[in-house]
């Protein structure tokens, strides 16, 4: 049973100030909560052991599917496999930053992978900063919470330069590179989450710039600005699968960049197998025996729950539940179904009293770094709430 520690919200007004401005859906309701989940130290610990045993199996199971070109099996689109195989090769495309959604993980239940948001995770905003700020704000202690996200990806954007060599060796090495971050115009959530990246970018000691998606300037010499000055590297907040399915001519044009050392994006193509629920098939059999996976396949499974997912897709949309006789019980509607589906064995989220469930997220900045909560049904969905945690 999930046990909930009531807090006092932070106000409207502070959240539009700090620039959050989705704190209300369109209900009416409040996105963040105002209850935190308590958890245990040991709680708390086995989520970082779990995440960083996952990401170990996801490296692994990448290089398998590049190997024995597995990319039809996960839905790759055609014109982004020569940047994916490219940009897997290079340790300097590096992952910035990803989001593990997991079941279980309190009152003795075990973890499980729900799936891995490696491309374009969101909920940053809230991990990062928001559930801090509702320990300081309500005079508790700050350190008691699994949240080092900042931190974690500040020296990640460091080993840029330095790459598994010590971050301190930052400020001796950098040259001047610049980042570019681009987010779509108009979507505020999608703005502060790609500026509060380039705060932490420039945080970590580099020139950055913003410029929305619409306004960037790409040829084969490399990604400019509107003001024409041209950038190392390109932070886009924009998934993979929609640029190669809406901008084919700007896929080629990156690979093209990419292919001539031009620009560096991030989070490079690679993760775009991460993304893909079709890795999910491919861990559950390449690590039959982890106990953090769940049996998956590319056809429906024969007296099993489970739960139908496309591979890609967002915010639960295109989602099934299915019971052991074939039944659909809850299921969410959405534009991915175009996308190839896969089967994953049900689990069950951890409860509140009232019946409500909780899904864990934790971020991964070169290791576990923080930890949250989305609270809703059993399909976790654009209005699922957003639960921060306590360490008791």
């Amino acid at each position: 049973m999930i046990k909930l520690q009531k807090v006092n919200p932070l106000e409207d007004k502070t959240l539009d100030e700090l620039g959050f401005t989705w704190h209300t859906d369109v209900d009416g309701s409040k996105y963040v909560s105002d209850e935190l989940v308590q958890i245990s130290q040991n709680e708390a610990e086995a989520y970082y052991k779990a995440a960083n045993e996952i990401y170990d199996m996801y490296v692994e199971a990448a290089e398998y599917v590049i190997q024995n070109d597995l990319f039809f099996e996960l839905g790759i689109p055609f014109n982004l496999i020569d940047i994916i195989k490219k940009s897997w090769e290079n340790d300097v495309h590096w992952h910035i930053y990803g989001r593990f959604d997991l079941a279980g993980g309190i009152d003795s239940q075990p973890i499980k992978l729900i799936e891995f948001n490696a491309d374009t995770p969101t909920a940053l905003f809230e991990t990062a900063l928001l559930q801090w700020a509702l320990l300081k704000q309500n005079n508790m202690d700050e350190e008691k919470q699994f949240n080092n996200v900042y931190e974690a990806i500040q020296n990640n954007f460091k080993r840029l330069i330095t790459l598994f060599e010590d971050t301190e060796l930052f400020n001796e090495r950098y040259d001047g590179w610049k980042i570019l971050f681009s987010s779509t115009e108009g979507n505020d959530e999608e703005e502060a989450t790609t500026k509060l990246l380039q705060q932490i970018a420039t945080d970590a000691g580099f020139n950055t710039g913003f410029e929305y998606l619409q306004d960037v300037k790409f040829d084969e010499n490399g990604i400019f600005d509107a003001q024409d000055n041209q950038y190392e590297y390109w932070f886009k907040l924009y998934p993979w699968e929609d640029i190669a399915s809406d901008e084919p001519e700007l896929a080629t044009t990156l690979t093209n960049i990419i292919q001539n050392q031009n620009a560096i994006i991030l989070n490079p193509a690679y993760t775009l197998l991460f993304q893909s629920k079709g890795m999910l098939k491919i861990l559950s059999d390449l690590f039959p025996d982890s106990p953090y996976l769940l049996k998956t396949f590319f056809e429906p499974l024969k007296g099993v729950k489970q739960v139908e997912k496309t591979v890609f897709g967002r915010e639960g949309a295109n989602t099934k539940i299915i019971t052991s006789d074939g039944t659909t019980v809850e299921q969410i509607d959405g534009p991915y179904d175009n996308y190839k589906k896969v089967y994953q064995e049900y689990a069950d989220f951890n409860k509140d009293e009232n019946g409500a469930k909780y899904q864990a997220g934790v971020f991964f900045a070169y290791e576990a770094c923080g930890l949250s909560f989305r609270k809703g049904s059993e399909i976790m969905d654009n209005m699922s709430k957003f639960v921060g945690h306590v360490i008791v």
